[in-house]
């Protein structure tokens, strides 16, 4: 019985593979048309049925009763359930009545390894927060294990919450790639370059081909690209940037690094080069396409025009630049001049968290907030950051962002059965203002599902809970001797 539709449904035959559905109510039998015989209908390996369905596609399709049928691990066809039902049989169904259905979310700058120091320094400037507790903490722990585990509860987190894709900059790239391949999630990875020997590295010489390396090693992967990343301009010299970039054109690859977050950068930037950071990356022949920058707070107005003519990518990321009192990126301004934006959550070190719903949440409100205007940054807008617009800033926009017939199937399921998500006047409204990362029950990428009714089925979470905190135990001592002048 459907307590929903209060009613039941049966399935009626006159001959063999010509099936009815009746729906029994209290005004007696109702036909709602035939089932075509499986001869008659193709075969697909999942079909998702009965769901709200927010496309996200140049026309921004809604479905309120609709359907998607997956096979090979793309989106074979959507749209009404009837139709999709009359046309495909799937060796798995998902009733997904009362549920929300969307592409994946894409997060487009983030730290993943960075999960397992959550919490350890908080309400500090990004200066005093960086050099002051980061970077000792990462010399002390930062080691293939710790980075495997801390990936492994980032990834545990990101699927949670809906995301299916991440754009990130750390180190042990190839432990991550590893862990990536395993657990089914989508993602670019890049190792950070700075000037100054890293933990996996001497020179930044030996980081340059050990990313070449990586391009080499996982070309062709179906969810994994590799990318390459500079630090900040304050941490990489002109000369560093140049090989970066020469390197990412070389192969047709992302390249990201943070830029223009602080006003003590570009201050800094400014009198050490006497340009801004933008046009320093100008001057040194970075801008482009492809690279993608984090941050982008303190923009000229010319520095945004020189995004725009060069068509850089800009990601966003709004709860790390507030919990650090760096300030809030001109998005609308940006977005005007056809600036690509994606958002991201930066690494939870500095955020706390990785959930994209509460990160365009905070987008929308604080752009409004600092704009003075309650319309820009509307829910569909900021929306489209994290799901077609993120897409574009990855250079992924014909394989993911959006559903529609031939893209990968990387589709999220939220739960509406909570008063939260009642009632729908604007569905963009209600994902941005009401939902939640919480809300997420299925997750699939490529086809595959990674959650189902909130199960991970890639990791155990139980064993990496106990490993985060045997860690997290050290990480306490450490700090603890260090206070007490005996580290």
């Amino acid at each position: 019985m459907d307590n929903d539709r209060n009613k039941f449904v049966v399935l009626v035959s006159d001959k063999p593979h010509n099936l009815s559905i009746c729906h029994f109510n209290m005004a007696g039998i109702t036909f709602s048309g035939n089932i075509k015989s499986r001869k008659d209908t193709a075969d697909v390996d999942i079909l998702i049925v009965h769901g709200l369905v927010v496309t996200m596609d140049p026309s921004f399709r809604v479905l309120e009763d609709g359907a998607l049928a997956i096979r090979d691990g793309r989106i074979a066809d959507l749209g009404e359930t009837a139709d999709i039902l009359s046309r495909y049989h799937g060796r798995k169904v998902i009733d997904a009545h009362r549920k929300l259905i969307l592409p994946g979310l894409i997060n487009a700058h983030t730290h993943a390894p960075m999960n397992i120091y959550r919490g350890y320094a908080d309400d500090l400037s990004l200066n005093e927060w960086l050099y002051g507790r980061i970077f000792p903490l990462e010399m002390a722990f930062v080691n293939r294990d710790n980075v495997r585990m801390g990936t492994q509860l980032a990834i545990a987190e990101m699927l949670r919450s809906g995301t299916t894709t991440f754009n990130d900059m750390y180190y042990y790239s190839d432990v991550m790639a590893e862990v990536v391949d395993q657990c089914g999630i989508r993602a670019v990875l890049s190792e950070g370059l700075f000037d100054e020997p890293v933990h996996n590295a001497k020179t930044a010489a030996d980081v340059l081909r050990f990313t070449e390396e990586m391009i080499h090693s996982w070309n062709g992967h179906p969810r994994l690209r590799i990318g390459v990343a500079v630090h900040a301009p304050y941490s990489a010299k002109p000369a560093l940037y140049r090989a970066a970039n020469e390197l990412a054109e070389k192969h047709q690859v992302l390249l990201s690094t943070h830029l223009s977050e602080t006003r003590w950068e570009f201050d800094q930037i400014k009198k050490q080069y006497g340009y801004t950071p933008v046009k320093h990356l100008e001057n040194l022949g970075v801008l482009g396409p492809h690279l993608v920058i984090a941050h982008g707070i303190y923009l000229t107005r010319e520095d945004m025009e020189l995004l725009a003519r060069y068509d850089v990518g800009v990601a966003h990321n709004p709860q790390c630049n507030m919990k650090l009192a760096n300030g809030t990126a001109p998005i609308p301004e940006l977005q005007h001049l056809g600036v690509r934006v994606g958002i991201g959550t930066d690494g939870v070190a500095s955020n706390n968290d990785l959930d994209l719903f509460d990160e365009i949440r905070s987008s929308a409100l604080t752009q409004k907030l600092v704009t003075g205007d309650p319309t820009v940054m509307d829910a569909r807008t900021v929306l489209e950051c994290v799901t077609i617009g993120g897409a574009r800033l990855l250079g992924m926009e014909k394989m993911i962002g959006s559903l529609e017939a031939g893209k990968q199937a990387d589709i999220i399921l939220l739960d509406l059965k909570h008063p939260h998500a009642w009632p729908h006047y604007n569905i963009y409204s209600l994902i941005v203002y009401s939902l939640r990362g919480s809300d997420v029950e299925t997750v699939m990428v490529d086809g595959r599902l990674l959650m189902e009714n909130r199960e991970i089925t890639c990791l155990d979470q139980e064993k990496l809970y106990d490993e985060v905190q045997s860690v997290q135990q050290k990480i306490s001592s450490w700090h603890l001797q260090k206070q007490t002048g005996g580290g």
